[in-house]
């Protein structure tokens, strides 16, 4: 299998955590492009339309995408739990979205800053996406302390590569003063192999 790939994708990052748990990581070859969202990479348009990473192209060379659909097909070829079954599928699947959804608003806030000229910049809009993460790491707060003890499913590996991300590109958020409880988890979660494997780099 080859996976479309960026070291700065926390995207890419939920799926090859995924892949080091089910124990495929070396079945994937990682396939670096650089891709903007003003500029498209003629390469990995080829495969997805839409020019967005992660793109996984299978071993009969079909091309998968986005980030939850690659999850899903490498959670059901390793025979994994990532997905689980019953009630527990449900909980999974809605912290995986609201934990995307902390994603989406953080590279939101952030294409304002780094890409949008200083004059364009509207800080009504920083604002907003900042709301949105905030509460949704109020919602994790609340659920924490429920979670059962060495909790592994695709809704805290979403979770944890979100974290990962804030601490990158956004340390001024301060999520773990807000959110002790969370941060107590994430520390220890952070410590799996396959979270040290994929670290983001700047």
């Amino acid at each position: 299998m080859k996976l479309y790939y960026s070291s700065t994708s926390p995207y890419v990052r939920k799926c090859l955590v995924a892949a080091h748990e089910l124990g495929l990581a070396d079945r994937i070859e990682l396939a670096p492009v650089v891709t903007l969202p003003t500029a498209h990479n003629p390469e990995l348009m080829r495969d997805n339309p839409l020019c967005k990473l992660p793109t996984l192209i299978t071993d009969d060379g079909r091309a998968l995408y986005d980030s939850r659909v690659v999850c899903e097909y490498l959670n059901d070829l390793g025979g994994g739990g990532l997905i689980p079954a019953g009630e527990a599928k449900w909980a999974a699947l809605v912290d995986q979205a609201l934990a995307d959804g902390i994603l989406d608003a953080a590279l939101l806030m952030r294409y304002e800053a780094v890409l949008r000229p200083a004059e364009r910049q509207w800080p009504a809009w920083r604002e907003t996406q900042e709301e949105k993460a905030r509460g949704a790491l109020a919602r994790f707060e609340q659920a924490v302390g429920g979670w059962p003890a060495g909790r592994l499913d695709i809704g805290v590996i979403a979770l944890a590569r979100a974290l990962g991300y804030l601490d990158l590109r956004f340390p001024d958020l301060d999520w773990r003063g807000a959110c002790p409880g969370l941060s107590a988890w994430f520390a220890g979660f952070d410590q799996r192999p396959s979270m040290r494997a994929t670290v983001l780099k700047a």
